[in-house]
């Protein structure tokens, strides 16, 4: 059932961080209940889900929420909820009469999750943004990338996912565990743009030691040094190395005959530049393939580079389950893992509606509510 079977979400339906964090609590064992748009639902067969593997665990409902009865409809469930999350603008939800009072008005102890980029005031707030643009704003970015050459953004993993749905689901779960014993809700203000710059914390840490500098892969961590990197091999694959600690770069000098007392110097940085030119020279004469031959199962701190498709059919993912199956799609299964009371994927993605009546029905909504509620088109 998961570590947090019996805990209830409302999830405003949104794109990106919203539904991650929607994710990461039903892959816990959360009963979560998307409320899509009316008029976005089209139907689907329920045997066949939709792709967006995101969206799974949950049932979906279908609501129109700029009409009042909408609006009711959703305040009905948040009685009976833990918590409410959101990705709407700042003021949005309050203007659609489902903001924080709105809630807390029905539910002293209801958890309000607020997810957006810039947070709820500044003067960035009321702007659009994306990812790329967080992390530019909270000092992540400008980090990332190869000295000489522009910022590379990491995908959409720092601000949107890391900053953004993970730091909601970690606040989430902070705020319904609190008003456990306090018997009070309140609101759950995640932003990536703090998220990111949270994420950042160790590197402040480096650069007021003294040991990390502003100008983008000349350090230890960002491709400046030559014993932290990856490395071409003669098929066009890639390996990584990390071999941080002096007795993980021993290990990499033995497996590499790297005999040279220059080698010593590990730490020199006016020296990582040819050390780099070698190295890159020494991976180019063997496969990625030879390489795993010659270094999986040691201390170097190795591992081959894998692609999406690859990583599934490792024998270390496979023996562990890092991945699963569901529905014929190929998916990471829910991360951390219980002893005792395990994550799991409750269910495939719904197609959007597609459980309105059978949870409005547990919710205690009546079949005449139901008829209603559609006759006037207010759930689909």
């Amino acid at each position: 059932m998961g570590p947090l079977a019996g805990v209830k979400i409302v999830e405003i339906a949104g794109i990106g961080p919203g539904p991650f964090c929607a994710m990461m609590l039903a892959d816990m064992g959360a009963e979560v209940i998307r409320v899509d748009r009316a008029g976005s639902v089209r139907g689907g067969d329920p045997d066949v889900p939709p792709g967006d593997i995101m969206n799974r665990g949950r049932r979906s409902i279908g609501v129109d929420l700029k009409s009042p009865e909408g609006v009711e409809t959703v305040l009905r469930l948040v009685e009976q909820s833990d918590g409410l999350i959101e990705g709407f603008r700042p003021g949005v939800a309050e203007r659609l009469g489902i903001g924080p009072d709105d809630c807390l008005a029905r539910n002293p102890a209801i958890a309000f999750g607020r997810m957006t980029g810039w947070g709820q005031e500044g003067p960035y707030a009321s702007a659009a943004g994306h990812d790329i643009n967080y992390i530019a704003l909270a000092g992540a970015l400008d980090p990332i990338g190869r000295q000489g050459e522009g910022p590379v953004p990491p995908l959409n993993l720092v601000g949107d996912f890391g900053g953004g749905g993970m730091y909601l689901a970690f606040g989430m779960v902070c705020a319904i565990l609190e008003a456990r014993g306090s018997g009070q809700g309140q609101v759950v203000d995640a932003a990536m743009v703090d998220g990111a710059a949270s994420l950042m914390t160790f590197f402040h840490g480096f650069r007021a030691m003294g040991i990390w500098n502003d100008e983008r892969g000349t350090n230890m961590l960002d491709t400046g040094a030559h014993y932290y990197d990856t490395y071409e091999c003669s098929d066009g694959l890639y390996v990584s190395i990390g071999s941080i600690e002096p007795q993980f770069y021993a290990e990499l000098r033995e497996k590499l005959g790297l005999d040279d007392p220059k080698w010593d110097e590990q730490m020199s940085r006016s020296r990582w530049p040819e050390f780099k030119a070698e190295l890159t020279a020494i991976f180019k004469t063997k496969s990625r393939d030879e390489w795993c031959e010659i270094m999986e199962h040691t201390d170097i701190c190795f591992a081959p580079v894998l692609s999406m498709a690859e990583a599934p059919e490792h024998p270390h993912n496979k023996e562990r389950g890092t991945f699963t199956h569901v529905a014929g799609v190929v998916q990471p299964r829910p991360a951390p893992r219980f002893s005792r009371t395990d994550s799991s994927i409750q269910r495939p993605p719904p197609h959007a509606g597609q459980h309105t009546d059978e949870v409005l029905a547990d919710f205690g909504f009546s079949s005449d509510d139901l008829a209603e509620l559609r006759e006037s088109g207010t759930i689909a």
